[in-house]
């Protein structure tokens, strides 16, 4: 890949690791759910509270940690979250009282954030011609650590042995969390030697290129703000917040995404106002249909593989592992798909592989629609997985754009668009939760072909070659002036 790029397959490694282990500690509660409510004397329903924070404040901090790893560099982040992430989980290992699970389960939702600092991370370390194998690799290998999580934690609960087992086990992904902190600080660097990491202006609101722009940005991120109320609405339901603190919270929350648009308006209003960089013209619709095209990939599929062993169990007399079975088999295929998502990307272009995966997507969601018990078992476990594989493949697809559409903010761009994966399952199991599993798939259909059209839209990001990528490289070197000009 060229001596610019020297070093990177350690990178992708070490970054794979990095999200890996983020994920095992972030779900690292799912093995335990029985244990917990039979130990703690909780209920089921308190037990689905502590799932839903789990994944709440993850929307937010993908904001969040996309504006910090732009600005400070995703060494730094990625290291500082590991390290701190481990308290809160040290915290719910040897929590006494459901009030301490609460709070601490709701704090280690932020390390769902680790996603957007190695798509930074991994931007920076590769060329934009191999861009979407390797963003696929690194999110499809990285998301294993759930399926890990769910396989050897039990078994070292077993090998601890007691009443104290589980707690053992989860306090043992809050020290590996800790420990690999450290070595990937001390293991990492920000962008390959002689190259600068560019970062973005210290107000760390993103950079737009029209007022229509302006407007478009402010839409995305109105769902973010209203993730959070969601998770409030239902700490209030369950009784966990008094009415009042819940409109109190609601009023926070109101204020906060104004002060934001304030922010983002008085950050753009000079760059506005000047000639928009040459590297910088891409458009927020694109960012915008990306959102829109996870929320319908990545965000279905989390939603899938929470209501499937229940549809399986109730709709073909399965029992608990077989249904569960069927649904972990998600992870698995995720190891394959989404770099083969990304790679046909690469091969054959983006824009075009995206539209075509988003469009057999929407066939096989309106085929899951009319699943029933009088399906042959092969036939709907082939459909299930058929829907599983071409959706995590447009999920590769839709990262292999996203470094590519504003590289100084590629942290920011990721945590939108990441973002709206977390917010896609909450809404789709919104749906789920009011209507039958058969205008669940309907609607993930819809959506899925809505936005193969929109993508037909969109002018692909990025040099349109790899020749201008090597002169932008190059400009890129911390060569004398003199000597650059000669370049």
């Amino acid at each position: 890949m060229g001596k610019s790029y020297e070093g990177n397959r350690h990178i992708l490694i070490m970054s794979t690791l990095a999200f890996f282990v983020s994920v095992m500690v972030w779900f690292n509660m799912a093995p335990f759910n029985s244990t917990i409510m039979e130990q703690m004397g909780i209920s089921k329903d308190e037990i689905g509270v502590l799932m839903l924070v789990n994944l709440g404040l993850a929307i937010p901090a993908r904001i969040i940690m996309g504006q910090w790893v732009d600005r400070f560099g995703p060494t730094k982040v990625f290291s500082s979250l590991l390290m701190v992430m481990s308290i809160p989980c040290f915290v719910f290992a040897f929590g006494n009282s459901y009030e301490q699970l609460l709070l601490s389960r709701l704090l280690l939702g932020s390390i769902g954030a680790s996603f957007v600092i190695g798509i930074r991370m991994i931007s920076e370390w590769f060329p934009q011609k191999s861009m979407g194998l390797v963003q696929g690799i690194y999110a499809g290998w990285g998301n294993f650590g759930s399926a890990m999580a769910s396989f050897s934690l039990p078994l070292l609960a077993l090998i601890f042995g007691g009443e104290s087992g589980w707690r053992y086990a989860i306090a043992l992904t809050g020290l590996l969390a800790l420990i690999y902190g450290l070595i990937f600080y001390r293991k990492v660097a920000d962008a390959p030697p002689g190259k600068e990491f560019k970062r973005s202006p210290s107000s760390g609101m993103m950079r737009v290129n029209s007022h229509s722009d302006l407007i478009i940005l402010v839409f995305l991120i109105f769902p973010i703000y209203g993730g959070v109320a969601l998770l409030v609405w239902s700490l209030q339901r369950m009784m966990l917040l008094s009415l009042a603190w819940a409109v109190s919270l609601y009023a926070f929350l109101g204020v906060f995404y104004l002060v934001h648009v304030i922010k983002i308006w008085i950050s753009n209003r000079s760059y506005l106002n000047g000639k928009v960089p040459s590297g910088e013209q891409n458009s927020m619709k694109l960012v915008g249909v990306l959102s829109l095209a996870y929320f319908s990939t990545f965000g279905a599929e989390l939603a899938v593989i929470s209501m499937l062993p229940m549809f399986f169990q109730g709709n073909f007399a399965l029992g608990a592992i077989g249904g569960g079975m069927i649904a972990s088999s998600f992870a698995f295929t995720n190891l394959v798909a989404r770099p083969a998502g990304g790679w046909l990307s690469d091969r054959f272009g983006r824009k075009k592989i995206l539209v075509m995966l988003l469009l057999l997507l929407s066939i096989l969601y309106f085929s899951m629609s009319s699943l029933s018990g009088d399906w042959p078992l092969i036939l709907a476990v082939l459909l299930t997985m058929s829907c599983s594989m071409v959706g995590q493949a447009a999920s590769g697809s839709v990262f292999s754009m996203v470094p590519l559409v504003k590289k100084s903010q590629t942290g920011q761009v990721a945590g939108i668009v990441g973002a709206y994966g977390n917010i896609g399952s909450v809404c789709f199991l919104a749906v789920l939760n009011l209507m039958f599993p058969s205008f669940f798939f309907i609607t993930i259909g819809v959506f899925a072909f809505l936005c193969s059209i929109s993508s037909f839209l969109i002018k692909e990001p990025g040099p349109k070659n790899d020749v201008q990528e090597r002169i932008n490289s190059v400009n890129n070197y911390r060569y004398p002036t003199e000597i650059r000009q000669k370049v």
